[in-house]
């Protein structure tokens, strides 16, 4: 006779989770690490400097702290020991003999910008379409490289390019005046500006800008072109009903954003390019480079910190309305 013994099963252990989260960060460790530089820089260069919003609001004084006082450094002791003054710093900004210059500044950077997201939007999308379709991938991986290395070129390397060919003894000059026109002078005619602008800003970006919209079209299941194509879809019908459609959620994210940035400027194209020339001044100066000019006169601290805020605000308010527009008519595209 046989006796059979049963033991119950004993309960699995409890694991214990790391307090704050531990084990999630664990697990997300290397995500984490891909997102630790971009924090870090966002601590030092858009946190860290918040105070100095201060200054749009105050008289700043500069002025040795006293011995033993608990802050030594002379910024911030003046910073925070400056009187107050309001809105006055503001009011520098619409004074009658600075108003049409401030218009004028506000004009330039907010056509710019709208230009360069129109064509940069348009030309990226085909760049990243054109790239796409190219059988051959070494030569499509080719052509891209070629087109995202002026991104890398930097905006002093162009300006010598733009006088170089520009400039009165130019490389255009010396070809156009043996031919019997007349001389070109770039830095004396307005109206070449906008387009040396337009021409560099898509030289520059339109290759790195095609990148994400190239991820995304490189992600579509291939069987929904082969569907289209088997029912007589041209490229044409495939890129209207099938890519753009994909293309659509992160066009509207990255516009939503690009629009915050409508009141500020590539500083580096609009201060370098032009090379400081006066004659052109209504149709290079931004308000960017507006208040670099400010910073480095005599002018108060106080005014270009003044204009540098409302250009802040008024993105933030751009971004909130676009965005509430777009969560009204399609919230499923809306950033927040």
């Amino acid at each position: 006779m046989s006796i059979e013994t049963t033991t119950a099963a004993s309960p699995a252990p409890i694991k214990k989770k790391g307090g704050w989260g531990r084990d999630k960060i664990y697990s997300n460790l290397s995500y984490l690490t891909m997102v630790l530089p971009g924090a870090i820089f966002l601590l030092l260069f858009n946190y860290l400097p918040m105070p100095g919003i201060l200054l749009a609001f105050k008289t700043y004084r500069l002025s040795r702290p006293p011995e033993g006082y608990w802050l030594q450094n002379k910024f911030f002791y003046s910073l925070l020991n400056s009187p107050w003054s309001g809105f006055e710093n503001f009011r520098y900004l619409t004074l009658p003999t600075n108003i049409d210059s401030t218009l004028t500044y506000i004009r330039n950077t907010v056509v710019y910008n709208l230009v360069f997201m129109v064509i940069g939007l348009v030309l990226s999308v085909l760049l990243a379409v054109l790239i796409f379709e190219l059988t051959n991938r070494f030569m499509a991986k080719l052509y891209h490289s070629i087109f995202f290395l002026p991104f890398f070129i930097s905006w002093i390397v162009v300006a010598y390019v733009v006088y170089a060919l520009g400039s009165n003894m130019g490389i255009i000059n010396s070809i156009i005046v043996p031919m019997g026109f007349e001389k070109l002078e770039v830095y004396k005619t307005a109206a070449a500006w906008p387009i040396i602008f337009v021409v560099a800003n898509i030289w520059k970006y339109t290759g790195n800008g095609s990148i994400i919209y190239l991820a995304t079209i490189t992600g579509i299941d291939r069987e929904l072109y082969e569907a289209a194509a088997i029912d007589g879809a041209g490229k044409w019908k495939q890129f209207m009903h099938i890519t753009l459609p994909h293309l659509i959620p992160i066009i509207v994210l990255l516009q939503i954003l690009a629009v915050g940035r409508i009141f500020g400027s590539d500083f580096d194209m609009f201060y370098t390019l032009p090379n400081g020339a006066a004659l052109v001044k209504d149709v290079t100066y931004t308000l960017d480079v507006f208040v670099y000019n400010m910073l480095r006169s005599s002018t108060p601290i106080g005014y270009p910190s003044a204009a540098a805020f409302v250009q802040s605000v008024v993105g933030f308010v751009l971004i909130l309305v676009t965005n509430f527009i777009v969560r009204k008519t399609r919230p499923e595209l809306a950033l927040f």
